[in-house]
């Protein structure tokens, strides 16, 4: 029976490139991300980063808000910075995203939202313009980065049509509140319904009466300064809306149509406050720096045109929608042409 026995025998050695192989693990595949450019990026340019600009740079207006309007403003800005959160937090809920309260987008639009409002506001108006820009700003177009308009305008134009008694004119004057600065009407209002000019130094440095955070030109030129350097703000949008206001308004000082001058549109209201915190919105605005000069160019435009000739005294919100409804055409009409040329059509 021994010759007929089965003698096992041992498995062939496996080439070394395959043993190799087999001991180590495979490296996964590199990551390609194919997308138009440009393609240089910085990692430390992240939303936290921009919106914590924001937030500092809106120091010099908080400050001066504080004087002013005192513990008023700090309500104000509070219940709107938490009415804000909560929206966020909520409609996150809702559709079953992760908590975003980190990035401090949120926070940023209460913040924009509790300044663009009149010291005497109720606490609901806040809450109410807070849920109805998170929710209808930016939530129901799926969250940050996706949003056509500003969500701090669109609660703002929420609120003033919902309650128009406690945005309206007579709400910035509310002498009940103990404080000089609402004991008369704002600049704008003042010259629409009297022909009153106001002085350009109160204008400048934000010794007049208006919403929050839009008395100070100086306070808004620092803080947009700031935004501006750090690279958070499209320098080009405030620009082109400062060139178009000077062409009309100047146009207007040549001619003598009106005692309220380029320096009087520049200072007054929230022209500037818009300017550098609003319409730069990266987001809502266009990306290319051509349509920043165009869109930029359009807001400035649209604030004069419905300063001078609607019923409204102040159009910065108005003009940001209007703005913000067109950038995504501008974005497509001033595509930038690529190097070497436009690629040929194909027949």
């Amino acid at each position: 029976m021994a010759e007929n026995a089965v003698t096992p025998i041992a498995p062939a050695a496996p080439p070394p490139a395959a043993a190799s192989a087999r001991a180590a693990p495979a490296k996964p595949a590199p990551a390609l991300s194919v997308a138009p450019g440009p393609h240089i990026a910085s990692g430390a340019l992240t939303t936290r980063r921009m919106m914590l600009d924001v937030i500092l740079a809106a120091l010099p207006l908080l400050a001066v808000s504080v004087y002013l309007f005192r513990q008023y403003a700090v309500f104000q800005i509070a219940i709107s910075v938490i009415g804000a959160l909560a929206a966020e937090r909520f409609f996150g809920w809702m559709r079953r995203r992760p908590n975003t309260l980190g990035d401090l987008s949120a926070a940023v639009t209460g913040l924009i939202l509790g300044l663009s409002l009149p010291a005497s506001a109720p606490w609901y108006v806040g809450v109410i313009g807070a849920f109805a820009g998170i929710g209808f700003g930016k939530a129901v177009f799926g969250g940050l980065g996706q949003n056509i308009f500003n969500p701090a305008m669109v609660g703002r134009a929420f609120v003033m049509i919902a309650f128009p008694a406690a945005l309206g004119a007579s709400a910035y004057v509310a002498p009940t509140l103990g404080v000089d600065a609402v004991t008369q009407a704002t600049p704008l209002t003042a010259f629409k319904m009297m022909g009153s000019v106001a002085a350009l130094k109160p204008l400048f440095l934000g010794m007049t009466n208006g919403s929050i955070g839009e008395t100070s030109a100086l306070a808004a030129l620092i803080g947009g300064a700031y935004l501006c350097w750090r690279g958070t703000a499209a320098w080009r949008i405030p620009a082109g809306g400062i060139l178009a206001l000077a062409i009309l308004a100047g146009a207007s000082d040549l001619t003598g149509g009106s005692p309220w001058t380029f320096a009087h549109h520049l200072s007054s209201g929230a022209f500037l406050f818009g300017a550098f915190f609003i319409a730069t919105d990266p987001v809502s605005s266009p990306l290319t720096p051509k349509g920043q000069w165009i869109f930029g160019a359009g807001f400035g435009a649209l604030v004069l045109l419905i300063r001078a000739f609607s019923g409204y005294p102040e159009g910065v919100m108005f003009s940001v929608l209007l703005m913000n409804s067109v950038a995504p055409l501008i974005n497509r009409w001033t595509i930038p042409t690529p190097v070497g040329g436009p690629a040929p059509e194909r027949k």
